[in-house]
């Protein structure tokens, strides 16, 4: 698990079938100072998260796999949290 904040949303006309009914957000992932580590990722979402809100992502490929309901699925990062602060 990791803290990250989302800094946009993504569009795709064409996407694996196992993405129907999840949205696709850019996450930033934050270090321990709430600074950007590293470059943005790709995450489902069914929580309503919006730019700007801080979220609890997890790279859990299995659970991701297992949330959309495909073992097949190319899902890894997954918002599983909204974070307070």
């Amino acid at each position: 698990m990791q803290v990250g904040r989302i800094v946009g949303y993504a569009v795709a006309t064409v996407k694996h079938p196992s993405y129907q009914g999840w949205r696709l957000l850019l996450v930033q992932m934050l270090g321990t100072d709430d600074k950007p580590d590293g470059e943005p990722i790709l995450a489902l979402d069914r929580l309503g998260a919006g730019v700007g809100d801080r979220v609890i992502v997890c790279n859990d490929g299995a659970e991701a796999r297992a949330l959309v309901g495909a073992k097949n699925s190319p899902a890894r990062w997954f918002v599983m949290g909204l974070a307070d602060r």
